[in-house]
């Protein structure tokens, strides 16, 4: 009986060995395969194709970009940058003008002394009263320090401004007949006169080209990568040195317009920015076009301006003034 039963089992295994073989007949097919496997690294080939990047560039924000300055930039390079944005800048802004009221170049002089930490609409509607009252350089140098104190209270510093307004004001009397003196090296003798309020009335009231260095214009220079420096007296030497004299007063007027409305010193608003593609700073402030046009200050933002009394061709409204609505 023993024996059928090995003979089952031999034939039991025997049965295996063609099972066993089958199993490694897969194995034939996997090795001449094999250059399919290799070709699997193909997948994350086409999965790396840069398909999202252009998608990202397409974004409106991103289509204005920088432009790119070529370190070191030559002399001419800066000229030619400098001088574009200025012919750019005159075609938004050809209504720029000085954004204090004035009748004659006493009451710009005293108008741009009190202009110090505070706005030109607040001396605008300062002003009014102050030149009712004290109309002539005589008349203001005899006023009561106190009355004129209390005038001067709304620009801030008022104690300090009347000591200058006094002290310019007596100069004039004493020294010029009266008359405020129409070169440079008679007005910052003056007290309370620096070269940037010598250069506004030079430019304004006289017609003398100048560069006024105030910190809008110091601001913007500096972004632009007109200069890099920071004393006002270097940067009015650096600036004049690309334009020709005709042009330094009205570009002192542009830069100063550009720097109120749009290229602001928290949050510039670059997305509504008319220079925007020849700025080597954009990006600094707010890209997005509908949001950056929030941002406009004055006409650009359909608000009055600073003047109460502006140019015909001013296309913004007037400033209100002290004490209305």
């Amino acid at each position: 009986m023993t024996k059928p039963v090995k003979g089952a089992v031999v034939k039991k295994a025997a049965a295996r060995k063609p099972a066993a073989k089958d199993a490694t007949a897969p194995d034939g097919p996997a090795k001449a395969t094999a250059p399919k496997k290799a070709t699997a690294p193909d997948r994350p080939k086409k999965a790396t194709v840069p398909a999202k990047p252009p998608a990202a560039s397409a974004k409106p924000a991103a289509s204005v970009k920088p432009v790119k300055i070529p370190r070191p930039e030559s002399h001419a390079a800066l000229v030619r940058r400098a001088r574009r944005i200025n012919r750019e800048l005159a075609e938004v802004y050809p209504y720029a003008h000085p954004e204090l009221d004035f009748e004659n170049p006493f009451e710009l002089l005293v108008a741009t002394v009190l202009s110090a930490q505070t706005t030109d609409l607040r001396v605008n509607q300062t002003t009014p009263a102050l030149f009712a009252k004290y109309p002539t350089p005589e008349d203001m140098a005899a006023a009561d320090p106190e009355e004129l104190e209390q005038i001067l209270r709304p620009t801030g510093f008022f104690r300090a401004k009347a000591r200058s307004v006094l002290g310019l004001s007596a100069a004039l009397r004493d020294d010029f007949g009266g008359e405020v003196p129409g070169r440079i090296e008679d007005l910052v003798k003056l007290p309370g006169v620096g070269r940037k309020t010598a250069n506004v009335v030079l430019g304004n009231a006289f017609g003398v080209p100048g560069i006024t260095v105030d910190t809008h214009f110091g601001r913007l220079v500096r972004r632009w990568k007109w200069t890099e420096q920071e004393d006002p007296v270097k940067v009015e030497a650096e600036v004049c040195a690309l334009f020709p004299k005709s042009d330094w007063t009205m570009l002192s007027h542009r830069v100063v317009f550009h720097g109120r409305r749009i290229c602001h010193a928290r949050k510039p608003a670059c997305g509504a920015c008319p220079i925007a593609p020849l700025c080597p700073s954009y990006g600094e402030g707010e890209t997005d076009p509908e949001k950056a046009q929030k941002l406009l200050k004055y006409e650009k933002g359909g608000r009055p301006g600073q003047r109460l009394k502006p140019p015909a061709d001013y296309p913004g409204q007037p400033a209100p003034p002290m004490g209305a609505g």
